[in-house]
Protein backbone atom coordinates (compact mmCIF):
# COMPACT_ATOMS: atom_id res chain seq x y z
CA UNK A 1 0.00 0.00 0.00
CA UNK A 2 3.07 2.51 0.98
CA UNK A 3 4.59 1.70 -2.01
CA UNK A 4 1.14 2.39 -4.10
CA UNK A 5 1.13 5.72 -2.43
CA UNK A 6 4.92 6.45 -3.05
CA UNK A 7 4.65 5.44 -6.31
CA UNK A 8 0.99 7.47 -7.46
CA UNK A 9 2.69 10.70 -5.79
CA UNK A 10 5.61 10.20 -7.99
CA UNK A 11 4.06 9.99 -10.86
CA UNK A 12 2.04 12.71 -10.44
CA UNK A 13 5.47 15.08 -9.38
CA UNK A 14 7.45 13.78 -12.21
CA UNK A 15 3.89 14.80 -14.36
CA UNK A 16 4.30 18.15 -12.89
CA UNK A 17 7.76 18.77 -12.76
CA UNK A 18 7.99 17.85 -16.71
CA UNK A 19 5.51 20.17 -18.10
CA UNK A 20 6.88 22.86 -16.00
CA UNK A 21 10.32 22.10 -17.29
CA UNK A 22 8.60 22.38 -20.92
CA UNK A 23 7.09 25.74 -20.36
CA UNK A 24 10.12 27.42 -18.73
CA UNK A 25 11.90 25.71 -21.52
CA UNK A 26 10.09 26.88 -24.35
CA UNK A 27 12.76 28.26 -27.25
CA UNK A 28 10.45 31.42 -27.93
CA UNK A 29 8.93 32.55 -24.44
CA UNK A 30 11.14 30.46 -22.34
CA UNK A 31 13.58 33.76 -20.84
CA UNK A 32 10.50 35.91 -20.34
CA UNK A 33 8.62 33.33 -18.53
CA UNK A 34 11.78 32.35 -16.64
CA UNK A 35 12.16 35.70 -15.75
CA UNK A 36 9.02 36.44 -14.62
CA UNK A 37 8.98 33.10 -12.41
CA UNK A 38 12.11 34.27 -10.91
CA UNK A 39 10.37 37.60 -10.05
CA UNK A 40 6.96 35.93 -8.21
CA UNK A 41 9.54 33.76 -6.30
CA UNK A 42 10.71 37.01 -4.53
CA UNK A 43 7.80 38.47 -4.37
CA UNK A 44 6.69 35.62 -2.51
CA UNK A 45 9.67 35.94 -0.35
CA UNK A 46 9.09 39.03 0.43
CA UNK A 47 5.15 38.14 1.14
CA UNK A 48 5.76 35.57 3.22
CA UNK A 49 8.50 37.38 5.28
CA UNK A 50 5.84 40.36 6.07
CA UNK A 51 2.88 37.58 7.04
CA UNK A 52 5.70 35.86 9.43
CA UNK A 53 6.11 39.62 11.38
CA UNK A 54 2.20 40.39 11.29
CA UNK A 55 1.91 36.79 12.76
CA UNK A 56 4.81 37.58 15.50
CA UNK A 57 3.22 40.40 16.87
CA UNK A 58 -0.03 39.40 16.75
CA UNK A 59 0.62 36.09 18.55
CA UNK A 60 2.96 38.67 21.14
CA UNK A 61 -0.01 41.47 21.42
CA UNK A 62 -2.65 38.47 22.42
CA UNK A 63 -0.04 37.15 25.09
CA UNK A 64 -0.13 40.47 26.22
CA UNK A 65 -3.66 40.75 26.36
CA UNK A 66 -4.07 37.23 28.07
CA UNK A 67 -1.38 37.93 30.77
CA UNK A 68 -3.24 41.12 31.41
CA UNK A 69 -6.73 39.47 31.68
CA UNK A 70 -5.39 37.16 34.02
CA UNK A 71 -3.62 39.87 36.37
CA UNK A 72 -6.95 41.85 36.58
CA UNK A 73 -8.80 38.63 37.36
CA UNK A 74 -6.43 37.62 40.60
CA UNK A 75 -6.03 41.31 41.59
CA UNK A 76 -9.31 43.44 40.55
CA UNK A 77 -9.01 47.11 40.81
CA UNK A 78 -11.41 49.73 40.84
CA UNK A 79 -13.62 50.24 37.51
CA UNK A 80 -15.74 53.53 37.61
CA UNK A 81 -19.92 53.05 37.12
CA UNK A 82 -19.40 54.90 33.97
CA UNK A 83 -16.59 52.14 31.91
CA UNK A 84 -18.71 49.41 33.37
CA UNK A 85 -21.76 50.50 31.83
CA UNK A 86 -20.00 50.99 28.44
CA UNK A 87 -18.69 47.80 28.77
CA UNK A 88 -21.66 46.09 29.59
CA UNK A 89 -23.36 47.71 26.38
CA UNK A 90 -21.07 46.27 24.42
CA UNK A 91 -21.00 43.03 25.40
CA UNK A 92 -25.23 42.49 24.92
CA UNK A 93 -25.12 43.69 21.64
CA UNK A 94 -24.62 40.34 20.09
CA UNK A 95 -26.80 37.60 23.04
CA UNK A 96 -30.07 39.56 22.50
CA UNK A 97 -31.74 40.89 19.71
CA UNK A 98 -33.32 44.37 20.84
CA UNK A 99 -30.05 45.61 22.97
CA UNK A 100 -31.23 49.07 22.62
CA UNK A 101 -34.75 48.54 24.17
CA UNK A 102 -32.26 47.64 27.45
CA UNK A 103 -31.39 50.18 30.11
CA UNK A 104 -28.11 49.43 31.89
CA UNK A 105 -27.01 51.39 34.87
CA UNK A 106 -24.15 50.77 37.78
CA UNK A 107 -23.78 51.44 41.65
CA UNK A 108 -20.64 51.00 43.42
CA UNK A 109 -19.89 47.64 40.17
CA UNK A 110 -23.78 46.43 40.70
CA UNK A 111 -25.32 46.58 37.06
CA UNK A 112 -29.21 46.84 36.97
CA UNK A 113 -31.12 45.86 33.87
CA UNK A 114 -34.14 46.91 33.09
CA UNK A 115 -36.64 47.17 29.81
CA UNK A 116 -38.15 44.74 27.90
CA UNK A 117 -36.56 41.46 26.51
CA UNK A 118 -37.78 37.91 24.81
CA UNK A 119 -38.07 35.30 27.30
CA UNK A 120 -35.60 33.29 25.59
CA UNK A 121 -32.84 36.22 25.40
CA UNK A 122 -33.53 36.81 29.52
CA UNK A 123 -31.03 34.28 30.54
CA UNK A 124 -27.97 35.05 28.10
CA UNK A 125 -28.05 38.77 29.13
CA UNK A 126 -27.82 38.47 32.60
CA UNK A 127 -25.15 35.94 32.04
CA UNK A 128 -23.41 38.47 29.49
CA UNK A 129 -23.47 41.04 31.99
CA UNK A 130 -21.55 38.86 34.83
CA UNK A 131 -19.29 38.43 32.17
CA UNK A 132 -17.77 41.52 32.16
CA UNK A 133 -14.56 42.32 33.70
CA UNK A 134 -15.18 44.44 36.96
CA UNK A 135 -18.86 43.57 37.33
CA UNK A 136 -19.49 42.69 41.54
CA UNK A 137 -23.08 41.32 40.68
CA UNK A 138 -25.87 42.17 38.27
CA UNK A 139 -29.78 42.93 39.74
CA UNK A 140 -32.21 41.78 36.42
CA UNK A 141 -35.60 44.00 36.90
CA UNK A 142 -36.24 43.50 32.81
CA UNK A 143 -39.63 42.40 31.63
CA UNK A 144 -39.33 39.45 29.87
CA UNK A 145 -41.91 38.82 26.90
CA UNK A 146 -42.57 35.55 25.21
CA UNK A 147 -42.82 37.23 21.47
CA UNK A 148 -42.62 40.73 20.65
CA UNK A 149 -45.93 41.29 19.67
CA UNK A 150 -47.80 44.62 21.21
CA UNK A 151 -44.21 45.29 22.89
CA UNK A 152 -42.65 48.95 21.59
CA UNK A 153 -38.98 48.02 21.98
CA UNK A 154 -39.02 45.15 20.53
CA UNK A 155 -40.52 46.08 17.76
CA UNK A 156 -38.56 45.81 14.16
CA UNK A 157 -36.08 43.87 12.50
CA UNK A 158 -33.05 42.92 14.21
CA UNK A 159 -30.69 39.77 13.33
CA UNK A 160 -29.01 38.25 16.94
CA UNK A 161 -25.70 37.16 15.70
CA UNK A 162 -23.54 35.33 18.44
CA UNK A 163 -20.21 35.38 18.13
CA UNK A 164 -18.06 32.67 15.43
CA UNK A 165 -14.86 30.65 16.38
CA UNK A 166 -12.27 32.10 14.82
CA UNK A 167 -11.44 29.25 12.87
CA UNK A 168 -14.95 29.72 11.57
CA UNK A 169 -14.74 32.84 10.20
CA UNK A 170 -13.66 34.24 6.94
CA UNK A 171 -10.92 36.42 7.45
CA UNK A 172 -8.16 34.83 10.29
CA UNK A 173 -5.89 37.19 12.44
CA UNK A 174 -2.83 37.23 11.39
CA UNK A 175 -1.40 34.61 14.86
CA UNK A 176 -4.25 32.06 13.42
CA UNK A 177 -2.93 32.21 10.29
CA UNK A 178 0.50 31.64 10.85
CA UNK A 179 0.01 28.81 13.87
CA UNK A 180 -2.15 26.96 11.69
CA UNK A 181 0.02 27.40 8.50
CA UNK A 182 2.80 26.13 10.56
CA UNK A 183 0.80 23.25 11.92
CA UNK A 184 -0.30 22.61 7.98
CA UNK A 185 3.31 22.80 6.58
CA UNK A 186 4.96 19.98 9.59
CA UNK A 187 1.53 17.44 8.89
CA UNK A 188 2.32 17.37 5.18
CA UNK A 189 5.87 17.52 5.82
CA UNK A 190 6.45 14.72 8.68
CA UNK A 191 2.98 12.37 8.14
CA UNK A 192 2.54 9.93 10.74
CA UNK A 193 4.11 6.32 10.29
CA UNK A 194 0.72 4.98 10.54
CA UNK A 195 -0.04 4.03 6.59
CA UNK A 196 -3.34 3.80 6.95
CA UNK A 197 -3.41 8.15 7.58
CA UNK A 198 -0.32 8.86 5.99
CA UNK A 199 -2.17 10.06 2.96
CA UNK A 200 -5.30 11.87 4.67
CA UNK A 201 -2.66 13.30 6.73
CA UNK A 202 -0.81 15.12 4.41
CA UNK A 203 -3.87 16.31 2.11
CA UNK A 204 -5.51 17.75 5.57
CA UNK A 205 -1.95 19.60 6.13
CA UNK A 206 -1.65 20.97 2.78
CA UNK A 207 -5.58 22.04 3.29
CA UNK A 208 -4.38 23.84 6.45
CA UNK A 209 -1.38 25.24 4.91
CA UNK A 210 -3.42 26.58 1.64
CA UNK A 211 -6.13 28.18 3.83
CA UNK A 212 -3.62 29.83 6.07
CA UNK A 213 -1.36 31.11 3.62
CA UNK A 214 -4.03 32.22 1.18
CA UNK A 215 -6.34 33.59 3.96
CA UNK A 216 -9.73 32.13 1.75
CA UNK A 217 -12.35 30.08 2.94
CA UNK A 218 -12.11 26.60 1.69
CA UNK A 219 -15.32 26.71 -0.41
CA UNK A 220 -13.60 29.92 -2.18
CA UNK A 221 -10.02 28.48 -2.33
CA UNK A 222 -11.63 25.73 -4.20
CA UNK A 223 -13.89 27.72 -6.33
CA UNK A 224 -17.17 26.19 -5.10
CA UNK A 225 -18.91 29.52 -4.25
CA UNK A 226 -21.36 30.73 -7.11
CA UNK A 227 -20.18 33.96 -7.96
CA UNK A 228 -19.18 35.93 -10.98
CA UNK A 229 -16.70 38.22 -8.41
CA UNK A 230 -14.35 35.96 -7.27
CA UNK A 231 -11.61 38.34 -9.34
CA UNK A 232 -12.56 41.38 -10.91
CA UNK A 233 -10.85 44.81 -12.36
CA UNK A 234 -11.65 47.26 -14.55
CA UNK A 235 -10.41 49.07 -17.65
CA UNK A 236 -10.65 52.51 -19.46
CA UNK A 237 -8.89 53.09 -23.05
CA UNK A 238 -9.70 55.62 -25.66
CA UNK A 239 -9.60 54.23 -29.30
CA UNK A 240 -9.33 56.92 -32.20
CA UNK A 241 -12.35 55.70 -34.48
CA UNK A 242 -15.80 56.44 -34.37
CA UNK A 243 -17.77 54.56 -31.94
CA UNK A 244 -20.06 53.02 -34.37
CA UNK A 245 -17.19 51.34 -35.48
CA UNK A 246 -15.51 50.16 -32.24
CA UNK A 247 -19.30 49.02 -31.26
CA UNK A 248 -19.84 46.46 -34.23
CA UNK A 249 -16.61 45.34 -33.71
CA UNK A 250 -17.46 44.42 -29.84
CA UNK A 251 -20.76 43.13 -30.42
CA UNK A 252 -19.29 40.39 -32.47
CA UNK A 253 -16.83 38.19 -30.24
CA UNK A 254 -15.66 36.31 -33.34
CA UNK A 255 -13.45 38.79 -34.43
CA UNK A 256 -11.54 38.52 -31.00
CA UNK A 257 -10.17 35.12 -31.53
CA UNK A 258 -8.40 36.96 -34.79
CA UNK A 259 -6.36 39.66 -32.47
CA UNK A 260 -6.52 38.39 -28.45
CA UNK A 261 -3.28 36.35 -28.03
CA UNK A 262 -4.96 33.47 -25.64
CA UNK A 263 -8.27 33.39 -27.53
CA UNK A 264 -8.22 29.86 -29.73
CA UNK A 265 -12.22 30.40 -31.14
CA UNK A 266 -15.37 32.01 -30.44
CA UNK A 267 -18.12 30.37 -32.45
CA UNK A 268 -21.83 31.91 -32.57
CA UNK A 269 -24.21 29.06 -30.90
CA UNK A 270 -27.57 31.32 -31.31
CA UNK A 271 -28.88 34.34 -30.71
CA UNK A 272 -26.56 36.85 -28.66
CA UNK A 273 -25.03 33.27 -27.43
CA UNK A 274 -21.21 32.56 -28.13
CA UNK A 275 -18.86 29.57 -26.73
CA UNK A 276 -15.56 30.53 -25.99
CA UNK A 277 -12.16 28.42 -26.40
CA UNK A 278 -9.20 29.84 -24.04
CA UNK A 279 -5.67 28.99 -23.69
CA UNK A 280 -4.94 27.87 -20.43
CA UNK A 281 -1.82 27.20 -17.98
CA UNK A 282 0.70 24.91 -19.41
CA UNK A 283 -0.88 24.62 -23.45
CA UNK A 284 -4.42 23.53 -21.76
CA UNK A 285 -7.65 24.98 -23.34
CA UNK A 286 -10.88 25.91 -21.47
CA UNK A 287 -13.97 26.28 -22.73
CA UNK A 288 -17.35 28.44 -21.96
CA UNK A 289 -20.95 29.46 -22.89
CA UNK A 290 -21.86 33.11 -22.39
CA UNK A 291 -24.32 34.84 -24.15
CA UNK A 292 -25.35 39.04 -24.10
CA UNK A 293 -27.97 39.90 -21.83
CA UNK A 294 -28.19 43.69 -22.78
CA UNK A 295 -27.09 45.51 -25.61
CA UNK A 296 -27.41 49.28 -26.76
CA UNK A 297 -26.59 49.98 -29.91
CA UNK A 298 -23.19 52.48 -29.79
CA UNK A 299 -23.61 52.84 -25.89
CA UNK A 300 -23.07 49.55 -23.73
CA UNK A 301 -22.66 45.84 -24.08
CA UNK A 302 -23.61 43.18 -20.83
CA UNK A 303 -22.96 39.59 -21.14
CA UNK A 304 -22.41 36.65 -18.33
CA UNK A 305 -21.45 33.03 -18.87
CA UNK A 306 -24.22 30.37 -18.88
CA UNK A 307 -25.28 28.69 -16.11
CA UNK A 308 -23.23 26.13 -15.34
CA UNK A 309 -20.16 27.19 -17.30
CA UNK A 310 -16.65 26.14 -15.78
CA UNK A 311 -15.84 29.60 -15.73
CA UNK A 312 -18.67 31.86 -14.53
CA UNK A 313 -17.66 35.52 -15.42
CA UNK A 314 -19.85 38.48 -16.88
CA UNK A 315 -18.65 42.11 -17.70
CA UNK A 316 -20.03 45.53 -18.42
CA UNK A 317 -18.45 47.92 -21.75
CA UNK A 318 -19.15 51.01 -21.97
CA UNK A 319 -18.78 53.20 -25.53
CA UNK A 320 -18.59 56.87 -24.88
CA UNK A 321 -17.87 59.02 -28.18
CA UNK A 322 -15.49 62.00 -27.20
CA UNK A 323 -15.12 65.63 -28.78
CA UNK A 324 -12.54 64.69 -30.99
CA UNK A 325 -14.40 61.97 -32.67
CA UNK A 326 -12.57 58.90 -30.83
CA UNK A 327 -14.30 56.48 -28.38
CA UNK A 328 -13.31 55.96 -24.79
CA UNK A 329 -14.05 52.28 -23.53
CA UNK A 330 -15.20 51.47 -20.36
CA UNK A 331 -14.48 47.87 -19.59
CA UNK A 332 -15.38 46.45 -15.80
CA UNK A 333 -15.14 42.88 -15.78
CA UNK A 334 -15.53 39.97 -13.30
CA UNK A 335 -14.65 36.29 -13.19
CA UNK A 336 -14.29 33.05 -11.02
CA UNK A 337 -11.88 30.74 -12.73
CA UNK A 338 -12.38 26.80 -12.27
CA UNK A 339 -10.62 25.47 -9.29
CA UNK A 340 -10.79 29.04 -7.65
CA UNK A 341 -8.00 30.54 -6.30
CA UNK A 342 -6.21 27.19 -7.19
CA UNK A 343 -6.91 27.73 -10.65
CA UNK A 344 -5.60 31.45 -10.30
CA UNK A 345 -2.25 30.68 -8.85
CA UNK A 346 -1.90 27.99 -11.66
CA UNK A 347 -2.49 30.42 -14.46
CA UNK A 348 -0.44 32.93 -12.80
CA UNK A 349 2.36 31.12 -12.51
CA UNK A 350 2.39 29.96 -16.35
CA UNK A 351 1.82 33.26 -17.65
CA UNK A 352 -1.82 33.50 -18.08
CA UNK A 353 -2.16 36.50 -15.84
CA UNK A 354 -5.65 38.24 -16.69
CA UNK A 355 -5.05 41.66 -16.05
CA UNK A 356 -2.59 41.59 -18.10
CA UNK A 357 -3.88 39.97 -21.00
CA UNK A 358 -6.47 42.04 -21.01
CA UNK A 359 -4.10 45.47 -21.34
CA UNK A 360 -2.20 43.94 -24.15
CA UNK A 361 -5.19 42.86 -25.89
CA UNK A 362 -6.78 46.36 -26.10
CA UNK A 363 -3.45 47.58 -27.35
CA UNK A 364 -3.75 45.41 -30.19
CA UNK A 365 -7.55 46.62 -30.69
CA UNK A 366 -6.32 50.11 -30.66
CA UNK A 367 -3.36 49.43 -32.87
CA UNK A 368 -5.61 47.74 -35.10
CA UNK A 369 -8.43 50.86 -35.42
CA UNK A 370 -5.88 53.87 -35.75
CA UNK A 371 -3.41 52.30 -37.32
CA UNK A 372 -5.03 49.67 -39.26
CA UNK A 373 -3.09 46.76 -38.38
CA UNK A 374 -1.88 44.63 -35.24
CA UNK A 375 -0.47 41.48 -34.33
CA UNK A 376 -1.63 38.59 -33.15
CA UNK A 377 -0.63 34.34 -32.49
CA UNK A 378 2.75 35.51 -34.46
CA UNK A 379 1.10 36.70 -37.37
CA UNK A 380 0.48 39.96 -38.71
CA UNK A 381 -3.40 41.39 -39.54
CA UNK A 382 -4.87 43.85 -40.92
CA UNK A 383 -8.37 45.88 -41.27
CA UNK A 384 -9.15 44.53 -43.99
CA UNK A 385 -8.22 40.73 -43.14
CA UNK A 386 -10.34 41.25 -39.92
CA UNK A 387 -13.62 42.08 -42.21
CA UNK A 388 -12.75 39.66 -44.76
Amino acid sequence: MRHKENTILGFISGAAIGAGLMYLADPDRGSRRRSGVRDKVAHGFRSFGSVLDKGVRDLRNRARGTVAETWSAVSPDHVWDEVLVDRVRAKIGRPISHPSAIEVTAKHGRIILSGPVLESEADDLIDAAYSVRGVRDVESRVETHRTSEDVPGLQGHSVRTKPRAELLQENWAPGTRLLVGTSGAIALAFPTRDRTVALPSRIIGGMLLARAVTNLSLRRFFGLVRSRRAIRFQKTITVHAPVEQVFEFWSNPENFAKIMEHVQEVKRTGENRFRWTVSGPAGSSISWASRFTQSTPNEMLVWRSEPGSVVRSGGIARFQPTQDGATRIHLLMSYNPPAGAIGQALATLFGVRPKSVLDEDLIRVKSLFEHGKTSAHGEKLTREQLSA
